[in-house]
């Protein structure tokens, strides 16, 4: 039954997402929803300018109604429906305020923080009053240890770091959509091995709604999904890895998003301490781009090395 529904939640999710594509991508245009490009990025992106954005609300969208219509509304129902939702809120804000001043940055570093810790907090309370286990283990063998009260601030790190390395990782056509459709399709798979119905339809559906986007999304893209189905895609696996309590699989499974991240911190520290980067530019992506590969090369080496740290971590957890 487990399976059917799992197919059925992933199915109705992806359909959605491809019929709210051709109804919101005019709309959006209409609206003059552009993106707004970088003029320090590569200098390929500037064709892209004007293309809509917040087409992460397709995304939100097509989970949200998958994901209401074959869960059960337990309370970890409420956990992923907060973290997903609530972190694509702090992005729909992001974007919306791009858009309408005409500016690369949307929200203040402030802002953004504070509305993240704010729908983080809220997820720790969610586990706390679920009796929610403060034990983590370590992939691949049977060791693990009890972090008591410090798991909810470990919580909060992982939550703001999922949706912040997925956040950096969303910068080429259709890269985050094929990458986290890979890593939820993971994370469906070991949620049904422990058992974690909701976690498996959550993930499921997110599957079918980032591959229903992907159709609109790949290149050249017709719409970018934006903070708003950044941060709630980063949001959402970090509440599965905590719910099936695989919160440090999250870091094989998604190691692509962790791999944007580091390129990011490093670059930034080398240039701070030694006065030079590391990377033509960070995130990594770009700089595959500035060494001469086409952007389709880039991606599809990037769902590759995604599939394969997916498989690692299924092999890893079976």
């Amino acid at each position: 039954m487990d399976t059917m529904v799992i197919l059925f939640s992933l199915g109705a999710s992806f359909l959605i997402a491809v019929l709210l594509g051709p109804l919101f991508i005019p709309l959006l245009r209409r609206m003059k929803f552009g993106q707004q490009i970088r003029t320090d990025g590569p200098q390929s992106h500037l064709k892209k300018s004007g293309t809509p954005t917040m087409g992460g609300i397709i995304i939100m969208l097509a989970l949200l109604i998958a994901f209401l219509k074959f869960s059960d509304k337990t309370p970890d129902f409420w956990v992923l429906f907060t973290a997903s939702l609530g972190f694509g809120l702090v992005g729909f804000l992001d974007d919306y305020i791009k858009i309408v001043f005409k500016r690369s940055l949307g929200l203040t570093a402030r802002q953004k923080l504070f509305g993240q810790l704010l729908f983080s907090i809220i997820v720790c309370a969610e586990l706390y009053n679920m009796n929610h286990s403060t034990m983590i283990t370590v992939p691949g063998t049977s060791w693990g240890f009890d972090l008591g009260w410090f798991y909810y601030p470990f919580v909060v790190i992982i939550l703001f770091g999922s949706s912040n390395a997925v956040n950096f990782t969303d910068g080429l056509d259709g890269l985050l959509s094929g990458t986290s459709a890979i890593a939820f399709g993971a994370f469906t798979i070991l949620a049904l091995q422990v058992s974690e119905h909701e976690s498996a339809i959550f993930s499921a559906a997110m599957v079918g709604a980032v591959l229903g986007f992907l159709i609109f999304n790949a290149h050249p893209a017709k719409v970018f999904m934006g903070d708003t189905g950044s941060l709630g895609i980063g949001g959402g696996i970090a509440a599965v890895a905590i719910l099936t309590k695989m919160e440090l699989m999250l870091v094989i499974v998604g190691g692509v998003f962790v791999l944007e991240m580091l390129s990011v911190i490093l670059q930034v520290g080398s240039f701070k301490l030694r006065g030079k980067r590391i990377f033509k530019m960070s995130p990594i992506h770009h700089h595959f781009e500035l060494s001469g590969w086409s952007e389709w090369r880039v991606v599809t080496t990037f769902w590759s090395v995604g599939l394969l740290l997916a498989v690692i971590g299924l092999l890893l957890a079976l």
